[in-house]
């Protein structure tokens, strides 16, 4: 299974004039060898970019991706790694997003396809990234 951050998908969204052509040939590379999934928290930072949930679905409902549940054990990493982030003096006072997500890869052994590559690469080296 390969984990699709929501960056990948608002680049396609949103026809990036930067990031477009990586991410959908990225995204066509991945899906070619391994499902591809979402989890509730990339379904929710991507709903910005939408008016509502329908028309969310039907924009995703073509890429074929599974609904991945978040599992506890993602939480928990979640917030070990953001503990390790506080400690060095990031400036967030919540678990961000990403924590949530590269935890969710780690504890699920999927590969992240993601632009985002120094903060996953950071706190969860275990995970396989797709990124550029």
């Amino acid at each position: 299974m390969v984990l699709v951050d929501a960056n990948i998908l608002i680049d396609l969204f949103t026809n990036d004039p930067d990031w477009y052509d990586w991410s959908r040939t990225a995204l066509l590379e991945a899906a070619a060898r391994e499902q591809l999934g979402i989890n509730p928290i990339i379904y929710a930072e991507v709903s910005i970019a939408f008016t509502d949930v329908a028309k969310l679905d039907a924009a995703l409902a073509p890429l074929e991706l599974i609904h991945c549940e978040l599992p506890y054990a993602a939480g928990f990493l979640a917030g070990k790694a953001f503990l390790k982030y506080r400690r060095r003096q990031g400036s967030k006072h919540s678990p961000l997003p990403d924590f949530y997500i590269g935890a969710h890869a780690e504890i699920a052994d999927y590969e992240l396809l993601t632009r985002d590559k120094n903060r996953y690469a950071s706190y969860f080296p275990k995970v396989q990234l797709l990124c550029p």
